[in-house]
């Protein structure tokens, strides 16, 4: 298994269809402030992204996360807007976009 470089540029995995769902039905102006992020997330490397005051990337500890997920987190897509990911290696692979900050953690 090869080592992951932590200066190493993150890559994105857009993939799955509720990620797809949730940024493609995005308004306009908040669909493009995700695709901003989206765009300054492929240019960090992992030690930014963690460090980076404006993304917020936080473990989610609220619920249990799949099997084979080690953590899922949550990180600022927009101003208004949290998505979840987890990371996989180098790739930051992106679930979901939470229709309000709360959803994101599971609570109602």
């Amino acid at each position: 298994m090869a080592k992951i470089d932590p200066d190493g540029l993150v890559r994105l995995d857009l993939n799955n269809p509720v990620f797809q769902e949730n940024l493609l039905t995005l308004q306009k102006a908040e669909r493009h402030a995700a695709i901003e992020t989206l765009n300054k997330l492929r240019q960090m490397t992992w030690n930014q992204v963690y460090r980076d005051s404006g993304l917020k990337w936080e473990k989610i500890v609220s619920f249990k996360p799949p099997p084979g997920i080690d953590a899922v987190y949550s990180l600022r897509i927009t101003q208004a807007r949290r998505a979840t990911a987890f990371r996989d290696g180098e790739f930051i692979r992106l679930l979901t976009i939470a229709s309000d900050h709360d959803s994101t953690y599971g609570k109602k």
